[in-house]
Order: C-alpha cells, then structure tokens, then sequence
C-alpha cells in the first residue's frame, strides 16, 4: 500500500468522495477568508516613542558630544546604549563612530576584527585561567582593583587526541560553535617540521524560517598560519615565529596602503547571510580536519604580509635574551615577544616601519599578560596569535 493510497483515503474521510468539503456553501469560504490580514498591510512596525522623534540635528549634535567625551570603558558604554535607543539613534551613531584606525578606540564588536591605529597602539592584557582553561582579552593598562574591566574576547582551550584547539567567543561562558557570539578558532596543523596553527574566521550562515539556533551553520575560512621552527639543537635563544597573514597584503604596510576593513560581523540572530565585507573576497575552507591543513585559503591577488619575531639582543650583565617592551614587560618569559612586518628590499618598506612593532606580547604576573598592536592586524587577530603562544612546545624552546 503506497503512500500516495494512504492520503487519498483519508481525504475521503474527512471531505468526502473526491476530495470537496461537504456541507459548506459559498458564505463560509468568504467568511473564512475573512480573518485573512490583507496583502497590502505593512509588514513593519514603525519607530514608536518620543525619543525616535527627535531632530536630526540636536540629534547628532548629543551623540557627538558624548562619544567625543567617553575616550575608554567602562565610561564608553554610553556610546553603546545610545546606539540601542531606536534605528535612528543607531544610525547617526554608526556615522559618528570612526574606525580603531581612524580614532583608536573599540566601541562595537565588529571594531575586534578591524585593524587598529596607525601609531599608538591599542594596549590590552590577557588573563589566564588554568583550572578551566580559559583566555579572556580585556581592554586597558593593566587589572583594575575592582576587576570591572571591559571583556573584548574570550577563548577556550580544547586539548584533542592529536592536536589542540582554542575556540574564541564574545563571551566567557558560552564557546559552542554554533552560537552568535563564536567568531573563530586557532587549531593546531599535524606538520613534522614546524609548530603549525590555523586560524579560522567564522562566518554564520542561516538557514530556513525556524529559528537561528536549529538552521545556522559556521563557515570558517582559513585567515591566517603561525608557525613555530623547532629547535632540535636546542640552542640559546628564543622562540622563532613567523605569522602569514594570507587576508592581509603586503602592500598595507606600504606609503599609502590600505588593509582590509570589515563593516558588519554576521548577524545570525537576524537571519541573515551576511559575511565580513572586505577588500577581498574569502572563500570558505570546507576541510576543516585538524590532521589537514586547508587546501582552500583567503585567494591572495597580491603577496600577503608575513610577521616575524623580532631579533632580540644578548645582555651580559643579565645573562638574557632582552627585547625593549618599554615598561609594559616585567617578568621574564620565553613567551614574551615582538612582531614586526619581514618585507624585502624590493617592496619599498621605510626602514621606520620595517622596525615598528606590529604586536607585543610579554608576561606580568603570573597569569597576567599584556598585548598591544596596530595597525594593519584586528585585536581579533592578534589575540589568535598571542593564543599560539600558551600551547606547550618543548622542541621549539
């Protein structure tokens, strides 16, 4: 008995022969139509409250004078609020609001994966936490007292059969890969001649009408590669480190560059597609295996820039390797380090920035550690790689 028997019976049971509703007229399928909201009813609701009637100039005039005078957080989460009033509240605040390169200030989320200011870096530490396993980036010198620092990211260290992972979110308590605030993950590449990481920017795509928590899937796309050299002779110095950056060019670090800028980070809450606008289009790394490095990247039309650990020198008198991290360095570590863009001669690089420190990663206390970076990378992506560098690597040391 075949599917298709089955349901014409059972329309025979309930409407009769042939399928036809009995016992209805013409009067009951015009009063059914009835409670049928009509087509053209708007599908919107419009902004409602006083506040969303507001001129537009004395609008813009508050907004500007408060995100002038909110220079860092906690006090700069009145940016924020303002831009969660009504859409026109958020609206003028999105135009005044300027880049981390443009006026070195992370206000919105999407400000950690864009690059950060061209000259003073944008000063952050990490605390670590070794009963649960948990990296969490804050803004600012150094803890404060109160320990009501603003949380940027947080990552969560999965140790796996064969390798190492460590799932970054928005959040401290919730690292699931299918939630809104998961961005990306740092993975540990089975190589047998480096140390090798992956790191993956997440791009969520929603599917179907019922709900983002049951229809949404993580492209990942491959971003980025550290590596670690090993040290089989196990000579004096510190860790070797190189980063490819394969979303960034090399050209940015050139007079007049430009790196890739992210407008919007994916809003699966809203049911959207949307992926990180940039200068240059990401396909997605469908292999995402960690014993197999990707075999599709970021397409670089252009050579991609490439960091390295700076040189640092002998000190006799300490019996050290030292690294100038102007004060923001106190306790000596083979973790501690400073990256700077490696360019050849023929790509006319200035020698000041050739020796500019890109990022600076160095310990305080012990789990307290600072970051700072600049420009071209994210705090999104400088945090990945400051990440790389709490995994155990005994034959890179």
């Amino acid at each position: 008995m075949s599917l298709k028997f089955l349901v014409r019976e059972l329309r025979k049971l309930k409407y009769g022969i042939g399928g036809k509703i009995r016992g209805k007229g013409k009067h009951w399928r015009n009063r059914a139509r009835s409670h049928i909201a009509p087509i053209e009813a708007p599908l919107e609701q419009t902004e409602q409250g006083k506040w969303a009637d507001m001129p537009p100039e004395l609008l813009l005039d508050i907004i500007r004078r408060v995100e002038e005078s909110e220079t860092s957080w906690p006090a700069r989460n009145a940016v924020v609020c303002c831009a969660s009033v009504c859409k026109s509240w958020r609206d003028v605040t999105k135009e005044i609001v300027k880049t981390p390169e443009e006026c070195g200030r992370l206000t919105f989320p999407v400000s950690l994966k864009q690059p950060g200011p061209r000259n003073d870096p944008i000063q952050c530490f990490i605390r670590r936490d070794r009963t649960s396993s948990i990296f969490r980036l804050y803004s600012g010198l150094a803890p404060s007292e109160d320990g009501n620092d603003k949380l940027l990211l947080a990552a969560k260290k999965i140790r796996r059969a064969t390798c190492t992972e460590f799932v970054i979110s928005l959040v401290s308590d919730n690292f699931s890969q299918s939630s809104s605030t998961y961005i990306g993950k740092l993975r540990q590449v089975v190589n047998y001649n480096k140390k090798v990481f992956a790191l993956d920017d997440a791009a969520a795509q929603s599917k179907g009408k019922l709900g983002w928590r049951l229809h949404t899937t993580a492209c990942n796309y491959h971003t980025a590669t550290i590596s670690y050299e090993l040290n089989v002779l196990r000579t004096r110095g510190p860790r070797r480190m190189n980063c490819d950056m394969h979303s960034i060019p090399i050209s940015s670090v050139q007079e007049g560059g430009t790196a890739p800028t992210p407008i919007s980070l994916p809003n699966s809450v809203a049911k959207t597609s949307s992926s990180l606008v940039s200068k240059r289009k990401a396909q997605p790394a469908r292999d995402c295996s960690p014993s197999k490095f990707p075999s599709t990247k970021v397409p670089s039309f252009e050579e991609s820039m490439i960091l390295k650990n700076k040189s640092p020198r002998w000190h006799e008198q300490l019996q050290c390797w030292c690294l100038n991290f102007k004060g923001r360095v106190t306790v000596a570590s083979v973790k501690n380090f400073q990256l700077v863009a490696a360019v050849d001669p023929s790509h006319n690089v200035s020698e000041a920035e050739q020796e500019r420190v890109i990022l600076q990663f160095g310990k305080i206390g012990r789990d307290i550690f600072t970051m700072d970076y600049s420009y071209p990378i994210s705090a999104f992506q400088a945090f990945a790689i400051c990440l790389s560098s709490f995994d155990t690597k005994p034959a890179c040391e």
